[in-house]
């Protein structure tokens, strides 16, 4: 809604512009009157719509066409004031101060225009059988209002209206010449039906209509109000009551009768409350509220935002699977103007086994999305409705903003919920399909990986008796190549191939240069332990190097042999995460890590010695 409504009026000599304004801000009429008024500018304070409106004459005499131009091109609204007992000014409407105002202007840029005639006292009957025809003419005419500056009849009226006209404009939502609403009025009309509609029906039923009335005027309708307004509905339509409830069209019926019948400001207040700005479009204050990140500092979903994900699941989980199908999912979304997640998140969280995105795999994308980007987070929970369902001032409430990293290292422990873990390694050592086994799939069954590079994937695991999410993110890297900026991270997790000679070298190289000196604490990884150890092409083997560097001992993996010991990694890395402080204490038993390093061995071997069992029964 606009700061402040500046209005113009225009009109020919004596028709009485001047008086209308003395007698406004006088309150009585005036026995001398100027050519022409100086500016007024009437207080907030004072004005129904508690907006600052200025005034604006205009005289022939005094102003050029110049400063004319330049009055129209500043005002919000333009009252065209004509005498009732003139016909000629009545004419000029038409022929001159019409023109002159829109004459150029496209559909829908044109500055709305109040006809005003004044002095009304002087005349017995109305001038509206003669003012309809050009307002049927001109859709850019508001209304017409009859007034006497003489006897103040109509004066203030005439300025609510003027100011009305500018604050809950008709133009974005009405098109006079074809008797409906606009495509775009429409479009956000049924994004706040679908909102309003809790339990995914089609239908506000009468409770829901209640909800949504409070929410959007603070008080809810009283029954029989209820029962009239469907019945006015159900009058009108075929098919806007149904069940005893509104429907959409039903919904839309009504917002067109409050525009046909001049009160347009209630459709704004509904428009307004959801966000809308007088183009009909979600304001950056809605959709992109205000959140303070500090360096060093992470987002999280808090118990809010994870509360109405969950409502909104199950509200659009029509078939109660505890699975969104893709149909499912997209009407979920239905209420943003494009799909948020693309097909990459069938990759990127569990899903179910008809490949579908179960409730832990819906909240896991959320988890991510609040945790990577955001503010595209906050714009997707505003275009669920997320302030309006909650009756929260902002999105920002479903957020919590965790303790700068170097505090919690300096505590010794985190409140965070959510962890990411670089994996870092050369291209070809698996890092794809270790990314892949964390949510459950396998890259053959998610089709050809080649075809798309899928860098993240989500999943929750138990550290300390405590649900933890853990973001794996795959770096893709050349060769001895890896960015400052790629390496940040709660955890790194450094995987080499056991099959290639060359692996490792890169993984040294990769920790040396970045990890050696931070407090990231690293995990070591070697992939692909179902094939045949080769020697690694390094000045020590890996268990010597992280013998020599206080790092835990390689933990094998291999996506052919997904026992608990592979999968106890995903935990082993979330509690390195969570606990970085302890990274490498215990390195310096030498017990403990010949404990550990001939546990992975065993279990290397046992592996290797299974596939090939496997393999000669092929």
């Amino acid at each position: 809604m606009k700061q402040d409504v500046r209005i113009l009026l225009l009109g020919e000599p004596k028709v009485g512009k001047t008086s209308l304004i003395m007698s406004l801000v006088g309150e009585e009429f005036p026995e001398e009157v100027p050519p022409r008024a100086e500016e007024i500018t009437i207080p907030a304070d004072v004005t129904p719509e508690k907006v600052p409106t200025h005034i604006v004459d205009y005289s022939e005499k005094e102003q050029s066409d110049e400063v004319l131009r330049d009055e129209i091109i500043k005002a919000n609204v333009v009252c065209v004031v004509y005498d009732v007992t003139n016909e000629d000014t009545i004419d000029k409407i038409r022929t001159k101060w019409i023109p002159l105002v829109n004459g150029d202007a496209e559909k829908g840029n044109k500055v709305p225009i109040i006809l005003v005639g004044n002095k009304s006292d002087l005349r017995c009957g109305s001038s509206m059988e003669t003012i309809l025809p050009i307002m049927n003419q001109f859709s850019e005419i508001e209304t017409c209002v009859e007034c006497s500056a003489k006897n103040l009849k109509n004066i203030s009226e005439l300025f609510y209206y003027a100011q009305k006209a500018v604050l809950h404009p008709t133009a974005p939502l009405y098109d006079p010449e074809d008797k409906q609403l606009k495509p775009l009025c429409v479009r956000a009309l049924s994004r706040i039906f679908y909102i309003s509609d809790q339990d995914n029906d089609r239908i506000l039923s009468d409770a829901e209509l209640n909800c949504f009335q409070k929410s959007c005027f603070g008080n809810p309708l009283a029954p029989q109000a209820l029962e009239d307004v469907k019945t006015v509905v159900w009058k009108n339509t075929s098919d806007g009551v149904q069940d005893n409830g509104l429907t959409l069209n039903g919904f839309l019926f009504l917002n067109t009768l409050f525009i046909q019948r001049g009160r347009h400001e209630t459709t704004w207040t509904i428009l307004r409350k959801f966000g809308y700005d007088d183009n009909l479009e979600l304001t950056d204050d809605y959709l992109y509220p205000e959140l303070r990140v500090p360096v060093g500092c992470t987002t999280e979903l808090n118990n809010f935002g994870h509360q109405l994900l969950q409502q909104l699941f199950d509200k659009y989980d029509e078939d109660k699977d505890s699975a969104l199908s893709p149909t499912e999912l997209k009407n979920l979304f239905c209420v943003c103007p494009y799909m948020p997640w693309g097909p990459e998140v069938y990759r990127t969280v569990p899903t179910t086994d008809e490949g579908y995105i179960s409730k832990h795999g819906f909240l896991c994308q959320w988890t991510l999305s609040a945790y990577l980007d955001i503010h595209r987070c906050l714009e997707h929970l505003g275009y669920l409705g997320y302030s309006i369902l909650t009756e929260q001032e902002s999105q920002t409430a479903a957020i919590t903003v965790t303790r700068e990293r170097e505090i919690d290292l300096e505590k010794r422990q985190t409140q965070r919920s959510v962890f990411l873990c670089k994996v870092i390694g050369p291209r070809g050592t698996g890092k794809t399909a270790f990314l892949q086994a964390f949510v459950g799939h396998s890259v053959a069954s998610k089709g050809n990986s080649s075809s798309a590079f899928f860098p993240y994937t989500i999943n929750t695991v138990q550290v300390s008796k405590q649900e933890k999410y853990l973001i794996l993110n795959e770096v893709d890297v050349e060769l001895e190549f890896l960015k400052a900026s790629d390496a940040s991270c709660d955890v790194a997790c450094l995987m080499y191939d056991t099959s290639d000679p060359h692996s490792f070298n890169y993984c040294a190289s990769i920790y040396k240069q970045h990890y050696m000196d931070s407090s990231i604490p690293c995990v070591l990884v070697a992939s692909k332990v179902d094939l045949p150890e080769v020697k690694q092409f390094h000045g020590m083997t890996p268990a010597e190097f992280c013998y020599k560097h206080r790092l835990p001992p390689p933990l094998p993996f291999s996506t052919l042999l997904l026992d608990s010991t592979s999968k106890n990694i995903y935990t082993k890395l979330a509690w390195a995460a969570m606990y970085p402080h302890l990274n490498g204490s215990d390195m310096s038993n030498t017990s403990f890590w010949l404990r550990v390093a001939l546990g992975s061995a065993v279990v290397a071997v046992l592996g290797f010695a299974i596939y090939r069992a496997i393999a000669r029964l092929k």
